[in-house]
């Protein structure tokens, strides 16, 4: 069935979407306000209700262009629920005299200042940092979450006929309902399997519809009292219509500076553990194609609208990924599609909520049972898996971060929340210390094995096979700063002692580069240049590193001389170091005699084949002949560099190998006819002799032997290419 789109698109969008939340709405709000006891159920799932609505609203107007539903999240909730509970039962003498009314002011107060904190974070741009924070610590919470928000389902699906502590739910066992039981597990396994069910329509609405269908059914044959409540069964005291009575209750008597640690640290916790879930949420719910979202201008959203949420009694939202994608399926395109959904919870709250009062608890929770399950941090599952699985290189990592998440888990419920919270963050700290203090050396290798794309002469090659291992190039990784610059100063000294004459540092896969790290740079290059060794460094075009090592003062001390694009060049440049170190004589023209190409041939042979070449010249930058051209004749190098590329349409050329004096390429025209594999560039003043086709059958038909010296030649050349090449490749892939 199509999606319907246009006007009946938004409608129909907003309206399914709010179906989705208003029942996550009030189940959160229940959750946040149980410890109140059975009388604020309603109270607490208006306060749901409220939260969404307003903070719907709220990010349209602050600017919120996309289709994203907004409503109660599940760890923020469960961080109200442990928080409203710790109050209850602290038994403070204020809180004894105060009574809920004063516990609702210092929850309300909570949630405002959270807000504020949050709506901080984006002003101070912490967005980025935020997501950050190691998976360990954020699934141990998440867990903790998912596992209370189920066990507090229990009582509900037992069907006590008054709030039950899930952890007084044995001692109540012969009250338990069975039939309440079986419509929770039937709710449980439709909603479960709604997909395979009903594909059109969303699994928690096939859930509730059919739960509550159950309940009613079941009481209209007789069995009402197999059954247990419904939301609001029972009388209940109504919140006020906004929160400032409950601000003005706060600052009578001295309770603002009583209570003023609990607000100002459980907001700080709060605002930390909402801003996290909200970046994660937000990009859960983008979908495929959708520009990526400004983290910072979330947070400051959504902050600002959680601030306003408290003013009218509602509690911390977040982006409710299963509304948002139910909006989007069901045609919901703008932002019209969101105002229409907030214009749904506000008639919920002033002229239907009498009557989603009579929704069964029982329905209700099994559909968050449902939820809870899902919440649970399938990473962190799988890490049980891993134990097992795992190489031993990495079970102690894999127990590492097991032990972090039971340790953050166990703390959530254990400890006081806003403790267990900064406990949380702590842990974070000291994983991004730990994970920072490792060494950011990828790997390390010589020049022995390893050769640059230049290609060289059989003799120059004979001779970096072995005087290669000279050059050394170490791959960085990560963030270089004083602590892992340390180690990458100690990683070349040790390599000093074993005849080291060049190091090269890849520094293209730095995320960050600080002044210290800087300065350990410069002074690694001042130590090898004391020992006559010199130090090369690859670092990109127009990356991080290049931006800080302009900023800090560095490029001028490191020599542009010394700064390459990619680690090939680097090396190239140590190669060219090393033979010009062992000839000590500059560049000179080739004759045909002196080629290493045609060693050990006769002096008639050679003379044939230089009869049938021409000598051609080129100017830096001229190109020799472009990739796809019709190929004719092949060219040996006798002075100057020539270089192949890849063209690529709207981006960089790819380099495949440079050609030195002695060198030959174009050979492929040679054997098979067919066109120019790659563009080929002069770097410097060029001189070639070239042989074409027509050429090479001349000589056949003069010289036959001397042909087939020259065939051989060729034969050579891609023999030791073919070979270099899977060198290469072996020990890379080492």
């Amino acid at each position: 069935m199509d999606r319907p789109t246009g006007l009946t698109g938004e409608l129909t969008g907003g309206l399914v979407s709010a179906a989705v939340a208003i029942p996550l709405a009030m189940g959160y709000g229940m959750f946040a306000f149980a410890s109140f006891g059975d009388s604020y159920f309603g109270a607490g799932a208006l306060a749901g209700l409220i939260t969404a609505l307003v903070v719907g609203f709220a990010c349209v107007v602050l600017g919120d262009p996309t289709t994203t539903v907004y409503a109660p999240r599940v760890t923020s909730s469960f961080f109200l629920g442990v928080l409203t509970y710790g109050l209850v039962h602290s038994g403070a003498p204020q809180i004894a005299s105060g009574g809920i009314p004063l516990i609702l002011a210092v929850v309300f107060s909570i949630v405002l200042l959270g807000g504020a904190f949050e709506a901080l974070f984006g002003l101070v741009k912490l967005g980025t940092l935020i997501k950050f924070a190691p998976q360990p610590v954020m699934a141990g919470f998440q867990n903790a979450a998912a596992l209370l928000l189920f066990l507090v389902q229990l009582g509900n699906i037992c069907g006590f006929d008054q709030n039950v502590s899930f952890t007084q739910v044995p001692a109540h066992w012969a009250s338990i309902k069975p039939l309440s039981v079986i419509i929770a597990a039937l709710t449980f396994a439709v909603m479960w399997n709604g997909r395979k069910l009903v594909p059109k329509v969303p699994p928690m609405l096939t859930g509730i519809l059919f739960g509550c269908g159950l309940y009613y059914l079941c009481q209209l044959v007789g069995l009402h009292a197999l059954l247990g409540p419904v939301m609001t069964s029972s009388s209940h005291p109504g919140l006020e219509p906004t929160a400032w009575p409950y601000f003005v209750h706060l600052a009578e008597g001295g309770n603002l500076v009583a209570f003023a640690p609990t607000i100002v640290g459980g907001a700080l916790a709060l605002a930390i553990i909402a801003s996290i879930d909200a970046l994660l949420c937000s990009k859960l719910a983008t979908a495929p194609g959708e520009p990526r979202r400004d983290s910072n201008r979330i947070l400051l959203r959504l902050g600002l609208a959680n601030v306003a949420s408290a003013c009218f009694g509602g509690i911390t939202s977040g982006i409710n990924i299963g509304a948002s994608v139910s909006n989007r399926g069901f045609g919901g395109r703008s932002r019209l599609s969101v105002l229409v959904n907030s214009a749904a919870l506000l008639v919920s709250s002033l002229f239907l909520f009498r009557w989603l009062g009579y929704m069964p608890r029982v329905a209700l929770s099994a559909v968050i049972m449902v939820i809870a399950v899902q919440h649970f941090d399938v990473w962190s599952l799988r890490l049980l898996g891993r134990m097992r699985s795992a190489p031993r290189s990495l079970r102690i990592s894999t127990v590492a971060d097991l032990v972090v998440v039971i340790v953050v888990a166990v703390l959530s419920i254990v400890l006081n929340i806003v403790e267990a919270v900064f406990i949380g963050v702590a842990i974070a700290v000291a994983l991004f210390v730990f994970h920072m203090s490792r060494s950011i050396v990828r790997r390390s290798y010589r020049c022995d094995a390893i050769h640059s794309r230049k290609s060289r002469t059989a003799a120059e090659r004979a001779f970096l096979e072995h005087a290669g291992s000279a050059v050394l190039v170490i791959e960085l990784q990560g963030a270089l700063f004083f602590g892992t610059g340390e180690t990458v100063a100690r990683e070349i000294e040790s390599k000093l002692a074993q005849g080291i004459t060049c190091a090269i540092l890849d520094l293209r896969r730095l995320t960050e580069i600080d002044s210290t790290g800087t300065g350990i740079l410069l002074d690694i290059r001042s130590d090898l240049l004391r020992r006559n060794m010199s130090l090369l460094l690859a670092v990109g075009q127009q990356t991080t590193v290049l931006a800080r090592l302009a900023e800090f003062g560095a490029l001028a001390a490191l020599d542009s001389a010394n700064l390459f694009p990619d680690v090939d060049r680097a090396i190239e440049r140590a190669e060219d170091d090393l033979l010009r170190a062992r000839s000590q004589v500059g560049e000179t023209d080739l004759a045909p005699a002196g080629l290493s190409l045609f060693a050990g041939c006769e002096a008639a042979d050679i003379k044939a084949i230089a009869a049938q070449m021409r000598r051609k010249s080129y100017a830096a930058g001229a190109l020799v002949f472009r990739e796809g051209d019709p190929g004719d004749e092949v060219l040996i190098v006798i002075k100057g560099t020539a270089s192949a590329y890849l063209q690529r349409p709207n981006a960089a050329n790819i380099r495949l190998a440079t050609f030195a004096p002695g060198t030959l390429f174009g050979e492929l025209a040679i054997l098979d006819r067919g066109p120019r594999s790659a563009t080929i560039v002069a770097d410097s003043e060029l001189v070639c002799y070239a042989m074409s086709r027509a050429d090479y059958v001349a000589l056949a038909e003069t010289s036959p032997s001397a042909a087939i010296l020259f065939m051989a030649a060729i034969g050579r050349e891609l023999s030791a290419r073919l070979r270099t090449a899977n060198r290469t490749i072996h020990q890379l892939e080492a």
